[in-house]
This record gives C-alpha cells, structure tokens and sequence, in this order.
C-alpha cells in the first residue's frame, strides 16, 4: 500500500456536492522532478519526509497517478480584485486532492497549484512557474516561524513542459497545506449568484469543520463573521508589526481562517516606509503596506454583505467594534515585545508613532534597527542604535524618552535584551535572497532554497554562520520589482 493511501482522508468540502467545485483530475506535469520538500510539513500529515523523495510521490503530486482515498476538485469563488467585483474566479490552476485527517485530529486541506487548466481558468493554461512557486514555499515557511498565521507549504516540482509569461518559462508545481481554502470570495459567489440555500451550506460547513463552538451562540452566523473579523484583524496585526506587505489583499485571497494566503508578490520591509508598495502591477498603491489594516476591514465588509441575508440585522458598527479592537491589541502587544516593554502604558503608541516617522524619515532598515535595538542598554545614548552616524543625534530625544518609560518599568537590561531578542528577528526572507535562490533553482540547483529554509526555519536565532544573510540588501536587491505575473 502507499504511503499517502495509509492517511485518514476525510473529504468533508467534497461532500457539499458539485455546486461547490468541479470534479477535476489534474493534467499531468510531464517529465516532473522534486526540486525541494518541507520535511517538518511533512508531518502535519503524518508522511515520513523521505517519501517525499520518492518517485511515488512526484507521480501522485504531478498528477500521474491519484490516491485511492482521494477525491480531488476545483473549488469555484468570486471576489474583488483591486476594488472591482469579478463574478466567478475559482481553481483556474489548482485542485484540492483531498483533506487528511492527521494523529493529531487536526484537518489539513492537500491543494495542488499549478495542476492544469480547469472549468475556472478563463484564458490561463492552468500552470505555474519555478520562481512563483518556490516564492510561496520560502514565505509560507518564514512566517510560521516568525509566528505570523499562515498556509504551509509542502514541495515544489519542476517539469520540462515550457509555458508563456514575460519570457518562456518550465512550468512547476506546488503542494500547498492549509486549514482551509474556504475564502471570502467562496461567500461572495453564492450570494451574487443568488443562491441562498448554498450560502447558508457553506457557513453551516465553515462553523461544523472550523469554529464548532459557534453553534451554540444565540444567533451563530452573526458570530461567525465577527470570529472571521477577530481573525484577520490579529493576522494583519502581525503583517504591520514585522513590516510585510502581503500585496494583493484580493477578497478571493482572504482565508476565513485568517491565515496569510496566495502568496504573490509579496515583500518584507527593508528601508522603512510606510507607503511602501510590494507589487509593481498596484500604480495607485490600495495594497501599499500602510493600506493592509483598512483594506482588511474593506473585505470583512464586503463578506459581511455577502451574508447578509444570514444575519441578524445590519452589523456594520458591532465588526469595524471587533476588527479594531483585536487588530490594535495584538499590535499594541507584538509593538510593545518589540520594544522590550513587559505592560502597556498611555504613552507607548506615542513612543513607537515617534519612532516609526524617525525611521522613515531616515529610512533605516525596519528589522535590523528593532534587532540592534535588542543590545541596547539603558546606560546607553543614541550612537548605540543602528543609525547613521550623521543622524545620530536626531535620535536623541526619543533614546530620552525610551529610557524613562524603561525607568517606570524597572526594567533589567539582560532580562529584557533577552526578551527582545525572541520578539524582533535577525532573519527574514528578503526579496534579494529569495531571488538568488530562485536564479539557482532555475539553473537547476535548489541548495539555496533549501539553505534558505534552514536559516528562516531559526529567526531569532543568532546564527553566527549565516551573518551575512541577516544584512541589509546590495544596490542590485533594493530595485527588485515583484509583479502577479506567475
């Protein structure tokens, strides 16, 4: 028996029947090779990781063969794109395989990116591409370690097959893990469509598999959105306190998980800059990095009028009330780590507000000022901070200021450096080094993904070996423009 049959498959999106997904078999990846697999992903399914290593499993993934327990399917959603209403999206190149059940009674969506064309593939060919591909697999795996809710990633494969983008390019594939590809848009399509009996089918699945104990509250689909609204105000809170820019902030790349999903062109903050835009093809900025907070409420309102006819009556003020207050406690709170302060007082967002127009009115860099900030001392002044030396002294009034808010904690300098250093990482993935990883995977050599994965793997870690990973990026790297094209 294979190894993937041996998992407890429990297909429970499947059992919602065709007005959900279309059935769909994947076209076959020909010629496929594993370039690069997730061994501590592979066991959220219980897999040995050498499997993955196996031709068994790159037939399976590419498409060649399909498990026994399996059934896989294109999930159909709609959802607005950069503002603007797109009637039906859906799987254009994924397909869900099938859910597994794992040891540990958690329920993990297998999906397929990069499978073929498929009922909602409009005028695509239903692929993907190496670097699109293992941009995804890198960023999914860098932020759980960082904490930040998110998709997992499981492997990427490569075939000879040539498809078209800017340039000619070998189509790739990735098997992606999450706790649901349920989306805001998967709400969005069955209440424009005016099916009501499916949309009520769709929020009774989202609280049976996700959110069970909110049967039990007086009016569930209510408190369904405002759990989706706690969610993703806590996941966005992590995005603007590790400075990511998710970039296309689509409602139909919304999880209802409130997870970080559908890597695109993504970015980390490198120069602070609060109106820093990741992706090339956004000319008037909506998903610029100081937007997130707000469009994240945008969306919430757009799924909260796509169930509307489940709710009890207009809810408009009760979720900005709930996305607020969970975005601004969590942020306050990973804020407040950052800055090594153990309780929060009036005067801290000033204290970071301050601090924030100072880096980007000298563009520092965002994660290794916080990191160097971390060997402060409070015997120390302003040359102590990762700033320029002629700008040194424009630091000086707030060194004061953080100083005495650390006075009114009595704070330990060794305690709290050692505090700070679990809160602001030495590591992330920079857009340079995923690049040069990607340059090589290209060329045929994934050994700097896979170098890659090892140090993200370890953020706060120090790391001594790989110091060089932790810099600020070459003149060649600050000029990289990411685009949605993959």
């Amino acid at each position: 028996m294979s190894m993937i049959d041996s998992l407890s498959f429990d297909n429970r999106f499947a059992e919602l029947g065709e007005p959900f997904f279309a059935p769909m078999r994947a076209r076959p990846l020909p010629d496929a090779r594993m370039v690069t697999f997730s061994r501590e992903a592979a066991q959220l399914l219980d897999l040995h990781p050498d499997w993955l290593g196996s031709a068994e499993a790159v037939n399976i993934f590419a498409g060649h063969e399909v498990p026994e327990q399996a059934q896989p399917l294109s999930m159909v959603y709609a959802g607005h794109q950069f503002g603007g209403y797109s009637a039906q999206l859906g799987d254009g190149r994924g397909i869900l395989l099938g859910q597994v059940r794992n040891k540990a009674g958690e329920l993990w969506d297998i999906h397929t990116k990069g499978s073929g064309k498929t009922p909602f593939s409009r005028f695509g060919d239903g692929r993907a591409v190496l670097r699109s591909c293992i941009r995804e697999y890198l960023a999914s795996e860098a932020l759980h370690h960082l904490g930040i809710p998110t998709t997992r990633a499981l492997c990427v494969l490569e075939s000879s097959e040539p498809v078209q983008r800017e340039t000619l390019e070998n189509a790739a594939l990735l098997v992606r893990l999450a706790r649901s590809h349920v989306r805001f848009g998967s709400f969005e399509y069955f209440a424009h469509t005016k099916r009501p009996e499916a949309l009520k089918q769709l929020a009774d699945y989202v609280i049976a598999t996700h959110f069970p104990d909110v049967s039990e509250a007086e009016q569930p689909y209510d408190a369904l959105l405002l759990r989706m609204a706690e969610l993703t105000g806590s996941m966005i809170a992590h995005w603007q306190a590790y400075g990511f820019a998710h970039g296309v902030m689509n409602t139909d790349n919304m999880s209802v998980l409130g997870e970080t999903f559908d890597y695109g062109p993504y970015g980390f903050m490198e120069a602070f800059n609060p109106d820093y835009i990741c992706n090339h093809s956004d000319e008037w900025g909506r998903y610029a990095f100081n937007q997130q907070p707000s469009i994240g409420f945008w969306n919430l309102r757009a799924l909260a009028y796509a169930m509307k006819d489940l709710l009890s009556g207009e809810l408009t003020e009760q979720l900005l009330e709930v996305y607020q207050t969970r975005f601004f406690e969590d942020y306050d709170r990973l804020m407040n780590k950052k800055l090594g302060l153990k309780v929060m007082m009036p005067q801290d967002r000033q204290l970071m507000g301050d601090l924030l127009a100072l880096l980007h009115q000298h563009a520092i860099d965002y994660s290794i000022f916080f990191r160097r900030l971390a060997d402060f001392r409070q015997e120390d002044d302003e040359t102590a901070l990762y700033v320029p030396k002629q700008q040194q002294v424009q630091f000086r009034d707030w060194v004061t200021a953080y100083k005495a808010r650390l006075v009114q904690e009595n704070s330990i300098d060794e305690d709290r450096q050692a505090a700070m250093k679990k809160a602001n990482p030495k590591y992330i993935l920079r857009n340079y080094l995923a690049q040069q990883a990607i340059e090589k995977a290209e060329a045929g050599d994934a050994s700097e993904v896979e170098k890659l994965i090892e140090i993200l793997s370890k953020p706060y870690d120090e790391q001594p070996e790989h110091e060089d990973y932790a810099a600020e990026p070459p003149e060649w790297g600050r000029k990289l423009e990411i685009s949605c094209s993959s």
